[in-house]
């Protein structure tokens, strides 16, 4: 079915999607839909739940895949392609985003939310404009709050800012895109967000707000209705008075990758539940490999046993489901940073997720516990050269994380068969088990043979690479 709306294009375009075709699951949402945004418009979309709201706002952000059309932005006169159907995709100029659940992290402070949606737009703010823009949304008070202690009003509050603030705070005119903005505000609250968007709208930034509510809709200047996959358009009514808004100041250059890495970084270390959840079951295979070993005669049996059981504990903890997949499931908090950072969202994750401080002082820890029986000599030249697997232990790290990372973007990932993909990690774990065999047996030895410390190390760390490759850059069709 086609859609029948095909507006003018707008005098200065910001954002616009052509032709494109987005199904949720087997059902077809949109078909043909082609909605330009202008700079200093106020687009309202409407409909019956489920009718397209809320893709028609995940197309534009670049989120959903698309059977057909594409999504291009536009910045200085430059068009970004954002997102096409042939699966080609890049990160979208700054921009203001609050989806329809928030975006949010619990663990995040309330000041330091605002901070992220203002810095992944390039956008340094102080403390004071901080607190000036927490004050016009009453909620100053609460600034050091985790979000996860704010009601489900305030938390509401927090996402709608957060969604305004990078236009608001820019000289630039940016896009800014509500779902569902007026959702849990109170009518106070709801006056506040009409004054703020007919402000931006004077300042010629382009918003599209995806609602329910009526009386949210008559500030806009034109109403878009989805109907049966059909789009069809009548004017708004352009009302409300603009609120006052602080001044805009100099934006740099978005850096969304280096802040996503930071708030990674900074939410683990606020609650290490990651590193202790991984390093326990470590610890527990240390203790049964050293129940394993205790009868056991290296001096009469292959050593393979040995390397697979040291090697054992940082494999699990590798492979382990880091704690940065929860966070991101929580109220789509992953699906506005892959809106905010582009493609580049998974592989940033992937790493900045990955255990990779674990595996060094776990093996070797292993090794400690474990080579009771093994001469002095042997011990001291596998403990100069352990570093080499536990080292590519990090990489396998990193492509199980970009596993995790892919099976949490599917639709029904607590269906998905997760540690089925995770098999393939055997392989290069048992390239590493035969390097660290070798070295037990043989020392360090510099052949290039397939079979030399090395060599097997390197081809473990590029069988790991691959997996990752392709976790990452699986087109999500």
């Amino acid at each position: 079915m086609t859609v029948l709306y095909r507006p003018n294009m707008p005098i200065s375009p910001l954002a616009q999607v052509k032709g494109i075709e987005v199904h949720r699951g087997p059902s077809k949402v949109l078909e043909g839909a082609s909605v330009n945004l202008g700079a200093g418009e106020v687009v309202s979309v409407m409909g019956d739940n489920g009718s397209g709201k809320t893709t028609l706002i995940e197309a534009f952000a670049g989120i959903l895949p698309l059977r057909s059309g594409e999504v291009i932005w536009h910045e200085r006169g430059e068009s970004i392609l954002v997102r096409d159907s042939d699966g080609r995709r890049n990160p979208p100029p700054p921009m203001g985003l609050t989806l329809q659940k928030g975006g949010i992290s619990g663990e995040e402070t309330v000041s330091e939310r605002l901070a992220v949606s203002l810095s992944v737009a390039g956008i340094h703010s102080h403390e004071e404009q901080i607190a000036d823009l927490l004050g016009h949304w009453g909620l100053r008070h609460r600034s050091e709050e985790r979000v996860a202690n704010l009601s489900g009003g305030l938390r509401r509050r927090l996402s709608i800012l957060c969604g305004l603030a990078p236009a608001v705070l820019s000289e630039t005119p940016r896009v800014v895109l509500l779902d569902e903005p007026s959702e849990g505000l109170d009518d106070s609250a709801k006056e506040t967000l009409k004054g703020w968007i007919r402000a931006l709208s004077s300042r010629n930034h382009g918003i599209l707000v995806a609602t329910h509510d009526k009386d949210l809709s008559s500030c806009a200047d034109r109403i878009l209705t989805i109907e049966d996959r059909i789009l069809s358009e009548s004017a708004g009514e352009s009302s409300g008075e603009p609120s006052h808004l602080p001044e805009p100041i100099q934006s740099s250059e978005q850096r969304a990758i280096s802040s996503l890495i930071r708030w990674s970084i900074r939410m683990e270390l606020r609650n290490p539940i990651e590193t202790v959840g991984r390093a326990t079951p470590a610890i527990v295979a240390i203790l049964l490999s050293y129940a394993l070993m205790m009868d056991y005669d290296l001096q009469s049996h292959d050593s393979r046993l040995l390397a697979a059981l040291v090697l054992a504990p940082a494999f699990i903890a590798s492979i382990s489901s880091p704690a940065l997949v929860s966070r991101l499931s929580e109220s789509d908090c992953g699906r506005w940073w892959d809106a905010v950072s582009g493609p580049m969202a998974r592989p940033a994750f992937s790493i900045s997720g990955a255990s990779i401080l674990l595996p060094i002082p776990v093996t070797y820890l292993s090794w400690l516990v474990l080579s009771g029986s093994v001469d002095d000599q042997v011990s001291s030249e596998v403990l100069t050269w352990l570093w080499m697997p536990a080292l590519a232990m990090m990489d396998l790290a990193i492509a199980s994380t970009a596993l995790h990372l892919l099976v949490s973007d599917l639709s029904r990932s607590s269906a998905a068969p997760a540690p089925l993909l995770l098999v393939v990690m055997v392989w290069p774990f048992l390239e590493l088990t035969d390097a660290l065999s070798s070295i037990i047996d043989n020392g360090m030895t510099w052949g290039l043979s397939i079979h030399d410390p090395l060599i097997t190390c390197i081809v473990a760390s590029l069988l790991s690479a691959l997996v990752w490759l392709s976790a990452v850059l699986i087109p999500d069709y």
